[in-house]
């Protein structure tokens, strides 16, 4: 108990944005993706509809602050387009979330433009084949880039993505990602073998 006696409830509060178009996303019908991410995480998610802020917090104070965590990473990937079926998986352990911040790389909504159709391909192809060989969700936003997966899949998308920023040929980001899908597959392989 802290000093002075006093209870903790609530010490750890969560505050996240939403954009008001993922509102309901979040929520779900009847409240049923909200409620859900709220019982696996043991935690109590407050919507403001008006102004777009979520609020987390334990619903106990047996609940461990890596829940806390675990409910606004899945609240921000929902913010960010994903599903809620790619943002639940975020629930498994081994499951991260990596936000690339366009915004804050590129300068000059045309060159923004640019670069988000690099990355996403002629109907969808790139950002297909980034999702295939690694195994990961990838969603492109408005401003950034989020990308679901392992540490290791998340990890090779994400410099696929960066190689595709910095202007590299497809061919090359291409070639980048079969490799390193052996790599991991082989990895993977020697791994089941050693256990």
């Amino acid at each position: 108990m802290p000093e002075g006696g006093e209870k903790r409830t609530g010490a750890m509060r969560i505050f996240e944005l939403v954009p008001p178009e993922r509102i309901g996303v979040l929520i779900g019908p009847g409240g049923s993706t909200k409620e859900r991410i709220e019982v696996s995480t043991g935690t109590i998610i407050a919507v403001d509809s008006s102004t777009g802020t979520v609020t987390i917090e334990p619903a106990s104070e047996s609940v461990a602050s890596y829940s806390l965590l675990k409910a606004r990473d899945i609240i921000r990937a929902i913010a960010l387009g994903f599903s809620p079926e790619q943002a639940l998986r975020l629930l498994e352990d081994d499951q991260v979330l990596e936000v690339i911040d366009l915004g804050s790389i590129i300068e000059g909504e045309n060159h923004l433009k640019r670069i988000k159709g690099r990355i996403i391909g002629e109907d969808g192809r790139t950002r297909k084949i980034i999702e295939e060989t690694t195994g990961t969700n990838v969603i492109i936003g408005d401003k950034a880039v989020g990308i679901i997966g392992d540490f290791e899949q998340v990890k090779v998308a994400s410099e696929a993505i960066r190689m595709l920023i910095e202007g590299k040929p497809h061919a090359v980001v291409y070639s980048f990602l079969e490799r390193e899908a052996r790599r991991m597959k082989r990895k993977k392989m020697t791994d089941l073998w050693k256990s």
